[in-house]
């Protein structure tokens, strides 16, 4: 499944560098992320400790079809991290948005669609977190952007949809001990986009 998905986005994106219609392009973007995780759950009572929201970054490309009507593939690494109390929980991942937008007024469109997510490495104050529920997961974009010419900004939200936990156990905390976090992604994003 993740092979397939994989290769369907590169495959899109290699039409959409290779396609001359008016409105269609490719390009690089990056920017800042607004990020939460998840609660933290502790072993002891289940008590939950909400995340305090740190800056990330994210860099990566994009490929556009359509003018008025488009289509939005992106392929980006993004790095986040959720503070908590006194620890920090770190996540690297790949993130693989597939936008639909719409020109609303002059330069100014919305857009919204899934993004599929791939955990590369998670971290918890030292502790390497081997066991994250599920590594591929799915979420939510949507939001808005400003195209002029060949620069782009956009603001998005970013929601994911599916409960995936990570678990530390045992050696890491102490005998019997199991902690968890949500690393479902909570987040705003600021983007900037070059087309090439």
């Amino acid at each position: 499944m993740k092979k397939l998905v994989i290769s369907t986005f590169l495959l899109t994106l290699f039409c959409l560098g290779a396609s001359a219609q008016t409105g269609s392009s490719f390009g690089i973007k990056g920017g800042l992320n607004y990020n939460a995780n998840g609660d933290y759950f502790e072993s002891i009572g289940d008590n939950a400790q909400n995340p305090d929201r740190n800056i990330g970054y994210h860099i990566g490309v994009f490929g556009k079809l359509g003018n008025k009507l488009y289509f939005r593939p992106e392929l980006m690494y993004t790095s986040t991290k959720s503070d908590y109390q006194d620890d920090s929980f770190d996540m690297k991942k790949i993130d693989a948005p597939l936008l639909v937008g719409l020109k609303v007024i002059g330069p100014v469109s919305v857009f919204g669609g899934p993004s599929l997510q791939y955990i590369l490495d998670t971290e918890f104050d030292g502790i390497d977190i081997d066991n994250v529920d599920d590594d591929f997961s799915i979420g939510l974009n949507f939001g808005i952007g400003l195209n002029l010419n060949k620069i782009g900004i956009d603001l998005r939200y970013e929601r994911g949809f599916n409960d995936n936990e990570a678990n530390f156990i045992g050696n890491n905390l102490g005998e019997g001990v199991v902690s968890r976090i949500d690393t479902r992604p909570d987040q705003l994003i600021l983007s900037l986009s070059i087309a090439l």
